[in-house]
């Protein structure tokens, strides 16, 4: 068969990659073809507007690249706001006899944007998810068949925990001149704006806890160096030499240096996301960190749009408030540097978040999600 997966942002593009190879082992005559495309990945209102020529350019030539090459399943791998356009227009276009939409990593619904279950219902043949508890969320709620398939992370780091030796990580340290400092990572998210509102707020708390921590900027792929070092010439004054010098921008060019980090790192301050599921598969203690325009009105309006309690994957898949989550108006100064300081000195308090990853692990189950859902792509 022939298979065309669409995927916009990097956590996408690696769950994309390995069920992409699932499928082939799978299917021995499998025909694929990918269209990834993180330049358009814009998130909020204004950037869309501000980019949406740019936007609408890019759906249309993807509709055209699907329909030339005729795929007899349409992979779409999370990233919503293009997906379900592309997945209406599929079944609205698609002439081939047997053709299906398959979504793997379904938008969240459960959290916003609930109707959207609309265009799932009569644009989408087959939902894959890797979180538990959206299986009983969408039968319950809409009485939607939804398969749970386990989840990736599981399976990426899985992998880099059996490859990982001694001298990758001593080689890893002596790159960023780091001896046996403890480390803190500092992971402000991927795009643009995230990083433009969270890292300044994350290199004030590091400076705010002293001790001889080293703090270690895990930089996007698609974001270069001099981005993060005019946040830091704006936020550390250059002759601060003590601050500076404990501050430490990494490449993080995959997921792989990112896991590494995470593997060395004590504690993090993690922007909301696939990260701080990461995060607590490697058992690292974590603040959840998430800060916007307008945070106290955010916050407001989040009490009365959000469908779930929670924002990061940890706490919705435990089921209760196993980290920290500085949310929008939450997301103070103040606030993030007490809780760097209980992560990095109070005992009981990194006990309870461990205690609550231990939970998360057993309601995630056992990796093998890309060949479980592969299995149920192939087979249907």
């Amino acid at each position: 068969m022939k298979y065309y997966f669409i995927a916009g942002e990097a956590s996408g593009d690696l769950h994309a990659q390995h069920l992409m190879e699932a499928v082939r082992q799978h299917d021995s005559q499998a025909e694929v073809r990918y269209w990834y495309r993180p330049d358009l990945a814009y998130m909020g209102f204004v950037p869309v507007v501000m980019h949406l020529s740019e936007i609408l350019r890019g759906i249309r030539e993807c509709k055209a690249d699907i329909a030339a090459f005729e795929p007899d399943r349409l992979i779409l791998v999370d990233y919503p706001g293009f997906n379900l356009k592309i997945a209406s227009w599929f079944h609205a276009n698609c002439k081939k006899q047997g053709a299906k939409t398959v979504y793997y990593i379904p938008p969240k619904i459960w959290a916003w944007k609930e109707g959207r279950i609309a265009q799932i219902r009569k644009y989408v043949d087959q939902v894959l998810s890797i979180l538990p508890f959206e299986v009983e969320w969408y039968q319950e709620k809409y009485a939607y068949k939804v398969d749970y398939v386990g989840n990736p992370t599981l399976d990426e780091i899985d992998v880099f925990k059996n490859s990982l030796s001694d001298e990758e990580v001593s080689q890893w340290k002596e790159s960023l001149g780091i001896a046996n400092q403890p480390i803190v990572a500092l992971m402000p998210g991927s795009r643009r704006q995230e990083i433009e509102k969270n890292l300044p707020l994350m290199l004030r708390a590091a400076n705010s806890v002293r001790g001889k921590h080293k703090y270690v900027i895990a930089s996007a792929p698609s974001i270069p160096g001099e981005f993060y070092n005019e946040i830091l010439d704006w936020v550390i004054p250059s002759d601060d030499h003590a601050t500076r010098d404990r501050l430490i921008l990494a490449p993080c060019n995959g997921s792989r240096n990112s896991f590494i980090l995470l593997h060395c790192a004590k504690a993090a301050l993690v922007t909301s996301g696939t990260a701080t599921l990461e995060t607590a598969i490697m058992n690292v203690p974590q603040i959840v960190c998430y800060a916007m325009s307008h945070g106290k009105v955010v916050s407001m309006l989040r009490r009365l749009l959000l469908k779930v309690p929670y924002v990061s994957l940890v706490n919705l898949i435990a089921g209760y408030e196993v980290v920290p989550e500085l949310v929008a108006g939450d997301m103070t100064q103040e606030r993030l540097n007490e809780c760097l300081r209980s992560v990095l000195q109070d005992e009981t308090y990194v006990e309870k978040q461990l205690s609550g990853y231990a939970l998360m692990m057993k309601r995630l189950g056992t990796p093998g999600a890309p060949i479980n859902a592969a299995r149920k792509i192939v087979s249907k």
